[in-house]
């Protein structure tokens, strides 16, 4: 009698299933019982065939019953190389049959991340999508689970394989599998750049991933004054002081913003500040002193105020109604005018009023 298998020796990693074809022949028709001793503590090693579980099988001459030895290797089977038995006896006879399974020193460094692009750029409200490959240069298959975490707020998705809703996915010796992670950003996000750390759990052992985004904000800004009033009042050919308050509506900081005017003919317009910077979400005033011209009829005059900064996706305006008053002196003279009307007016009445 003879019990025998193609590759009584093997390597495979922590964690993963060795499945060997017995070959068992005997020199008559007779029943042989199987039993596998020397079991590593915390590992399995069953026997099957026919669908079944199996403690003993029939063994003629000519042919060999199918049977298989499973054996399960715990996640945290150290490195080593474990050896164990598989006694076939039966008529007075036995035939004995040496396993030897080896764990390799590096349990998952055959097992790692690659991907082309591990750091993407672009402005807050985009969705970054990062392909990534895991790469299985163990000598088993190895099935793995994939998670992934980003900063506070952020919506990080992980899904490993092609299944969209694929909670883990099995790679086999030597091939590989690809890993999708989505990044989103919450609303508002600041410019910077965040760390996205990915990992994949492959036979009990970690496998890490280090991916960033870099977020370059959006650039906006809104010109409006103080108290929200879009209008002044003032005399012809005299200052008169208005603010005006920059807004940084976007999400990035705004650097050399500047105001600049389009006014009235023969009107000026001149800055108690050449340039501001604003943080996001922040303001800036500006006192901007107007003088319209010395011959501005009275009446409502529009002033243009527009803003730009050094990054050139921000810009804005707003539109001040400036109303020119009557000069006080032409009042005076006006009050002048009507009292020598008046006193001309008695001074007739007095000296022909009674003829």
């Amino acid at each position: 009698m003879t019990v025998t298998t193609p590759y009584p020796s093997v390597e495979a990693a922590a964690g993963t299933k060795v499945s060997l074809d017995l070959i068992i022949k005997g020199t008559s028709s007779n029943r042989v019982s199987l039993n596998v001793a020397g079991v590593p503590s915390g590992w399995s090693a069953t026997l099957h065939g026919g669908g079944f579980i199996v403690g003993g099988v029939l063994v003629d001459p000519k042919t060999s019953p199918g049977v298989k030895l499973q054996i399960g290797i715990p996640d945290n089977a150290a490195p080593g190389t474990y050896h164990m038995i598989v006694k076939a006896s039966g008529s007075g006879v036995s035939s004995l049959l040496p396993i030897d399974i080896t764990i390799p020193k590096a349990t998952s460094g055959g097992v790692s991340f690659s991907t082309d692009y591990p750091q993407l750029r672009g402005a807050a409200g985009t969705d970054f999508t990062f392909n990534l490959t895991l790469n299985n240069d163990s000598p088993a298959d190895v099935t793995y689970t994939v998670q992934a975490e980003g900063p506070d707020g952020w919506q990080i998705k992980a899904l490993p394989g092609a299944q969209t809703n694929a909670a883990s996915a099995t790679v086999t010796a030597g091939n590989t599998s690809s890993v999708t992670v989505t990044a989103t950003p919450p609303d508002g996000v600041a410019a910077g750049q965040y760390p996205i750390n990915v990992t994949a759990t492959a036979n009990g052992q970690p496998i890490q991933a280090q991916l960033a985004v870099e977020i370059t904000g959006n650039y906006s800004l809104q010109v409006t004054t103080p108290d929200g009033r879009l209008s002044t009042h003032g005399p012809a050919g005299s200052s008169t002081e208005q603010q005006i308050t920059i807004k940084n509506t976007g999400s990035a900081p705004l650097t050399g913003v500047k105001l600049t005017t389009a006014p009235p003919s023969n009107w000026k317009v001149t800055f108690d500040k050449p340039t501001v910077t604003i943080a996001p979400n922040s303001d800036a005033t500006i006192t901007a002193t107007i003088v319209p011209a010395g011959d501005a009829v009275a009446g409502d005059y529009v002033v243009t105020f527009n803003a730009v900064a050094d990054q050139s996706a921000a810009t804005g305006k707003t539109d001040i109604r400036f109303t020119v008053e009557t000069s006080a002196l032409w009042a005076i003279v006006g009050i002048g005018i009507i009292a020598i009307a008046l006193g001309s007016l008695g001074w007739v009445f007095r000296r022909y009023g009674r003829r």
